[in-house]
């Protein structure tokens, strides 16, 4: 699990992290993790998350505070049940799971070859510590190509939108100057496959690492990330784009490796964060006295009313689709308000893109029958473009209200 922490990189750092704090309230500051990351990558243009995200705010807890809580992420067993089985992985010296590490990257037997060095990653530390200590033990690694070295819970940095993350994948493998991150997924592998929705989860989670591990080889040799996202930079610790995730194998606790491509992940991830906008200009567009605090009083009374905080909520425009009730947690509130304004976000993207700058369903049918005698041809092809689609809103709405 990840623990640490976000805060801003370098420039105007501290009035930066004042200003989300001020923002957070006293509550404790929720971290921003690879799953987070992928869920913003997914949908970039939701300056609503990436503010909250930056400020560490518990959306989970604003979701309920706001009245409209979300059945979202992982169930208490199924964190229970990872939990579980990677310590059983890494029990032992990592005995069970060096067994399909080296059927899937060729880590030698003890007494074939090269000893596995699993250095001390310092993880009783903050997390701007344990980046260090990750940094200096992946460049010795690095520079050994003859050696292999285990990167236990190792900590990544990542610059986005103005903040810094840092990321905690499972495990690293450093050989050969080059490394691969491994992922510790506890559902299993049945017959040789997965279920496709937990590996494209996993996948997209991984290429956050591994982004994170070409910024780190690309500023240690002083060279720009490649542009090209398919390309991989032949660097001293640069990473492979394939992945390892070390599953149960069928229904018992044997693990087993799946190598997994990430190239596809790694581009998509790339361009979406590289489109987010800075943190500091979406904080300067917030009206004075918005927050998102938390807290409750000393009687036991919220510090701010669920209406106080609807409004602030409201003050960041937000991005919404259908599959925001999947990724993130105020996707039951951003969908009753997108109802409650007849917008058209409501019932998808490609709904959204197609209808151009009509933005409600109202709109929408109105535009279908502005058809006249006078109107141009190319009118009368919008009209009926816009007959078509409103036929469409209107079967979609019959069906969300059933």
């Amino acid at each position: 699990m990840n623990v640490s922490t976000n805060v801003p990189s370098s420039g105007h750092a501290e009035p930066l992290a004042q200003r989300l704090a001020e923002l957070r309230g006293p509550a404790p500051q929720r971290s921003l993790n690879a799953r987070s990351l992928a869920a913003l990558a997914a949908n970039p243009g939701c300056h609503r998350r990436a503010v909250l995200d930056a400020a560490g705010v518990d959306k989970s807890a604003l979701a309920a505070r706001l009245g409209r809580p979300a059945p979202f992420g992982q169930s208490p067993f199924a964190i229970s049940r990872g939990v579980i089985f990677e310590a059983r992985l890494k029990a032992d010296d990592y005995a069970a799971l060096l067994e399909p590490l080296r059927a899937r990257l060729g880590v030698p037997v003890d007494g074939g070859g090269a000893p596995l060095l699993v250095p001390d990653l310092l993880h009783r530390s903050g997390p701007a510590v344990r980046a260090d200590r990750t940094a200096e033990a992946l460049a010795r690694a690095a520079a050994e190509p003859e050696a292999w070295t285990l990167l236990d819970h190792p900590m990544l940095r990542l610059d986005v939108a103005g903040g810094t993350a840092y990321l905690e994948p499972d495990a690293v493998v450093v050989h050969g100057g080059r490394c691969t991150v491994v992922e510790i997924k506890s559902f299993p592998v049945l017959d040789g496959g997965a279920d496709p929705a937990k590996v494209g989860a996993a996948a997209r989670q991984a290429a956050v690492y591994v982004l994170a591990l070409q910024h780190a080889a690309a500023a240690r040799a002083g060279r720009p990330l490649a542009e090209d996202s398919y390309t991989e930079q032949a660097l001293p610790g640069s990473p492979r784009s394939s992945v390892l995730l070390v599953c149960p194998k069928d229904f018992g606790n044997r693990p087993t490796a799946v190598a997994v491509d990430v190239r596809r992940e790694l581009a998509t991830t790339r361009r979406q964060l590289s489109r987010l906008t800075g943190i500091g200009r979406l904080l300067a567009e917030l009206p004075a006295g918005a927050d998102f605090d938390l807290a409750t009083r000393e009687d036991g009374d919220p510090a701010r009313s669920a209406e106080e905080l609807t409004a602030s909520v409201e003050a960041v425009p937000a991005a919404y689709s259908p599959d925001c009730l999947s990724t993130c947690e105020l996707g039951f509130h951003c969908r009753a308000r997108a109802r409650c304004d007849d917008r058209v976000e409501q019932l998808g993207r490609g709904v959204r893109g197609e209808l151009g700058s009509i933005r409600t369903v109202a709109q929408a049918l109105a535009a279908a029958e502005e058809t006249g005698a006078d109107t141009d041809e190319a009118a009368e092809r919008l009209a009926y473009a816009a007959a078509l689609r409103a036929e469409a809103l209107g079967r979609a709405l019959v069906g969300a209200a059933r």
